[in-house]
């Protein structure tokens, strides 16, 4: 299954779409265009939120702001170009929490809260692969904000662009298993919980306790604690604390190398 990512269409195109900046199309006359790149972006990221970003097509957005899908065409080159809107607009949207207090833990805490939210809203942006990332201006603001929280904590310019990718690796995976777990659920038609007291018998039968002990000792306690086998809400606060601490161990022997230094300078 093809997997959709940003910064597969033209580089060119995207970045004059993205900045806002004119596209030279020689021997092309039309009327004024009616819509903006931004109300295309709401349309398109309204239709991803509501039934996936698969459902995005340049004929469906097309019908939504009442033009033919060659009419679209005017406003975005392809539907790839359509993604990098779409990311870009929900990136520049985002909302700032303000942190609990000044310190680094709790800015980053911050700014993992900032990402989960944004997933819980458009879910689908958990899916799109952003290894290329679409480089407008609602990332680079994203991008600016989120590499202030780690400032000033004693790491290098590089070691902080990848404790800010850790970072934000971690809530993308938690996002991605929390949309797996609602979409078992309506799958399903059940809750967790419904689920194994539906399959407990069953279980029951083909499971020896004795054989794998330690498994039933945890997942029993487990179960129990979350009324199920995995729980997105726990998972992310229990590994977001374990996230923190081991920037931690990063930060905290960078100040006291530095430290080091200045007694022995």
């Amino acid at each position: 299954m093809a997997t959709d990512r940003s910064s597969a269409g033209d580089p060119a195109s995207t970045l004059a779409l993205l900045w806002g900046e004119p596209v030279a199309t020689p021997g092309r006359r039309g009327p004024r265009q009616a819509h903006s790149p931004a109300q295309v972006a709401t349309v398109a990221i309204e239709l991803a939120d509501a039934e996936g970003v698969e459902a995005v097509t340049i004929r469906r957005v097309a019908q939504a702001l009442g033009l033919s899908p060659m009419a679209l065409y005017t406003y975005v080159p392809g539907k790839a170009e359509l993604l990098d809107l779409m990311l870009d607009t929900v990136y520049a949207r985002m909302p700032r929490t303000e942190p609990a207090d000044d310190g680094w833990r709790a800015r980053a805490a911050a700014v993992a809260d900032d990402n989960r939210a944004l997933y819980r809203a458009h879910p689908w942006v958990a899916a799109v692969s952003t290894s290329r990332p679409p480089l407008g201006p609602g990332l680079m603001a994203k991008y600016e904000y989120e590499l202030r929280a780690l400032d000033g904590t004693g790491l290098g310019d590089v070691e902080l662009d990848a404790a800010l990718t850790y970072l934000l690796g971690f809530v993308q995976t938690c996002a991605r298993m929390a949309a797996d777990e609602r979409a078992a659920r309506q799958d399903s038609a059940m809750s967790d919980e419904a689920w194994w007291a539906a399959n407990a018998e069953l279980l029951a039968r083909v499971f020896d306790p004795e054989r794998y002990p330690t498994a039933a000792r945890v997942g029993a306690a487990a179960g129990e604690a979350h009324g199920g086998a995995y729980s997105p809400a726990h998972a992310y606060e229990f590994g977001l604390r374990r996230a923190l601490d081991g920037l931690a161990a990063l930060i905290e022997g960078r100040q006291y190398s530095a430290i080091d230094r200045d007694l022995h300078a």
